[in-house]
């Protein structure tokens, strides 16, 4: 019984390392508090570790859950454009009502699973692009910081690639302690608690950023995390129970910063394969384990917030970008796969990419309209449209 519980413990490990930063950026975007974005870190650690402790158990089934890594994403792009951090709220509990339907309401998730591949992974990869570009901007602007953590990414995304993030994130937090000295402490402590934030409604925002949120943790998530436990052998996992649970916790938790809860995909492929144990019926302890780990991990949220306030932005968002390499790569293979499509995947990945924000609706709205009227006007009759198999990104 170690080896599953050890599993568990080194995928929440490498997840949370991974993009625990990106979380707190995210949130800080769309107008969060440090102390609000630590509750949020917090509730996120919390919220999928009852949902993979829970369901795990319930079902004997490995189901490890994780926030939307894409949807943080997603926060930071949408910077200054949310108008208030309530308002952001407010977008993240019409995301959880969206899941939650998509698990109660058969059509909506089917819809959802066949979404036009040059659609999904255009906007995916147009989301990501200002993030993975940060680290050639951050080796510029802030040299004596970003560079270690660029070459000690190379060095093991080659030999470690498991480590080579959360070994890059680790350069960065004692670049950050030592440039800093004792002053990121200020204000940190070591028992974060749950700060709630009362959600308003802003049509322009849950347009903006609540809506895409739903699809980006859909498309990029829970359908890879379906299809990576079925490659393994899981072919009976309760997926409307899963979307249900999952969109139910993003509610709950929204209220105290938990954007999105979702299905894991890469830690999912750790922690329901043959590292967890070679037996598939005792695999379901991994991702119990990976969540108390992560409860354990979500105590720190406030150290992690002042180290991320104290950092420079750019060093951050560069961590997140080398994390995101894979999944911005994955989205531009599946949106540009197909010649007679690639018009309209470079058509929304531009869009989304440029930021533009039109009648107060960000760029991930309007790329994924004019991608789809242009999808429109040039796709012949007889091409029908190939569903997403959705880009898989790190949790």
């Amino acid at each position: 019984m170690l080896q599953p519980i050890i599993a568990g413990v080194i995928g929440a490990l490498t997840g949370f390392a991974s993009s625990f930063a990106l979380v707190i950026a995210g949130l800080l975007a769309v107008g969060a508090s440090p102390e609000e974005a630590a509750s949020g870190l917090l509730v996120l650690c919390i919220g999928q570790a009852l949902l993979a402790g829970l369901l795990s158990w319930r079902f004997r089934l490995p189901l490890s859950f994780a926030w939307s890594t894409p949807g943080a994403a997603l926060l930071v792009a949408a910077e200054g454009t949310t108008g208030s951090y309530g308002a952001a709220i407010g977008a993240f509990i019409v995301c959880g009502v969206l899941i939650l339907v998509s698990g109660l309401w058969a059509p909506l998730g089917r819809a959802m699973t066949r979404i036009p591949m040059p659609l999904a992974g255009a906007m995916l990869a147009g989301i990501l692009f200002p993030i993975c570009i940060a680290p050639v901007t951050a080796v510029l602007q802030e040299p004596l910081l970003a560079a270690p953590v660029v070459i000690v990414w190379l060095l093991l995304i080659r030999w470690l690639p498991r480590w080579a993030v959360p070994a890059a994130m680790l350069v960065a937090i004692v670049g950050v302690v030592i440039s800093a000295g004792s002053e990121w402490m200020t204000g940190a402590t070591l028992a974060p608690g749950f700060t709630l934030t009362v959600p308003t409604v802003d049509p322009l925002v849950i347009v903006s950023l609540g809506v895409p949120l739903y699809i980006v943790t859909m498309a990029g998530q829970n359908v890879p995390g379906f299809a990576v436990l079925t490659t393994l052998g899981y072919r009976d996992v309760p997926a409307r129970t899963v979307l249900a649970a999952s969109g139910a916790a993003t509610m709950l938790t929204a209220p105290f910063g938990g954007y999105a809860l979702n299905l894991a995909a890469i830690t999912a492929a750790l922690m329901a394969g043959p590292d967890s144990h070679p037996d598939p019926a005792r695999r379901w302890v991994a991702p119990v384990a990976g969540g108390v780990t992560y409860v354990l991990l979500g105590l720190g949220a406030g150290v992690a917030t002042a180290l991320v306030a104290a950092a420079p932005p750019i060093l951050i968002i560069a961590v997140a970008g080398l994390a995101l390499f894979g999944a911005f790569a994955t989205g531009l293979v599946s949106a540009f796969e197909a010649p007679e499509t690639r018009l309209t995947a470079a058509v929304t990945l531009i869009v989304v990419a440029s930021g533009v924000v039109v009648l107060g609706i960000g760029s991930a709205f309007w790329g994924l309209l004019v991608g789809a009227l242009v999808m429109l006007v040039t796709r012949r009759r007889d091409t029908p449209a190939s569903p997403v198999p959705a880009p898989t990104v790190e949790e």
